[in-house]
């Protein structure tokens, strides 16, 4: 999630840790220390701070990668209770020393850590899950490669079946009825990551037309934000006997 809004929403639905951003309409880039002071104040759960430099790939230069180490200090001082990141080389593994730093840091602080969804498009998945384990990443989030989480099914067996300490946090289309239909077909899945995005109209009156912000096949009076509800639905059938 990328806002306050969005937080609360997610806290008066269930949530019971969040995942906090910017920009999630481009997949996520690092948060404001403000909006995760803001978001640490006002709902008392556990956040886990993306390290996202840019919109793109998992290749980092050497001077972004920097300021991922400094923007993963700044937000571990500041409360964040886990950095979520990833680092790809451009082979498709994983960056093992870059990785490595970034679990050192966490680990420093006494915090912890999560491999995000580079892990989706990395060369070999299951490789990765044994390197994870070596360095010592708590929770690995995926769809098991696929597009949606029910398209990574397979996957996500064989990593909940060989992830021993590692937590599988599933993600990418996760709602009520996913978590339903997931839980049937992996007994061990017990983690589940969710936006529960809704689109809510602005509230501008006059809309500047033919002019774009940003993306122009993005419309800038549509704002996403996390829907209560969606998380209430999911926290209820997460919870079922």
């Amino acid at each position: 999630m990328d806002s306050l809004e969005s937080a609360l929403a997610a806290k008066a639905g269930g949530a019971s840790r969040l995942e906090l951003c910017a920009n999630l309409v481009i997949g996520g880039t690092t948060p404001p220390l403000s909006l995760l002071r803001a978001v640490k104040r006002e709902t008392g759960l556990p956040v886990h701070a993306l390290l996202r430099p840019r919109f793109g790939d998992f290749l980092y230069t050497e001077r972004e990668f920097s300021l991922l180490l400094e923007d993963g200090a700044s937000l571990l001082e500041q409360g964040a209770d886990a950095l979520v990141c990833g680092c790809l080389t451009p082979d498709g593994e994983l960056d093992a020393p870059r990785m490595e730093r970034l679990a050192s840091l966490s680990h420093g602080a006494g915090k912890k850590i999560t491999l995000h969804r580079a892990f989706d498009v990395c060369k070999d998945p299951l490789l990765a899950l044994e390197h994870c384990k070596a360095w010592g990443i708590d929770t690995i989030l995926t769809s098991g490669q696929g597009a949606s989480c029910l398209q990574g099914v397979s996957l996500l067996k064989k990593l909940l079946e060989q992830a021993g300490e590692v937590e599988i946090l599933i993600g990418a289309g996760v709602n009520a009825a996913a978590i339903r239909r997931l839980r049937q077909e992996l007994p061990g899945a017990h983690s589940f990551h969710m936006s529960g995005k809704k689109i809510r109209e602005s509230g501008m009156r006059y809309r500047k037309q033919g002019v774009s912000m940003g993306l122009p096949a993005m419309s800038e009076f549509e704002i996403w934000q996390t829907d209560q509800e969606a998380v209430r639905e999911a926290w209820e059938e997460l919870n079922k006997a």
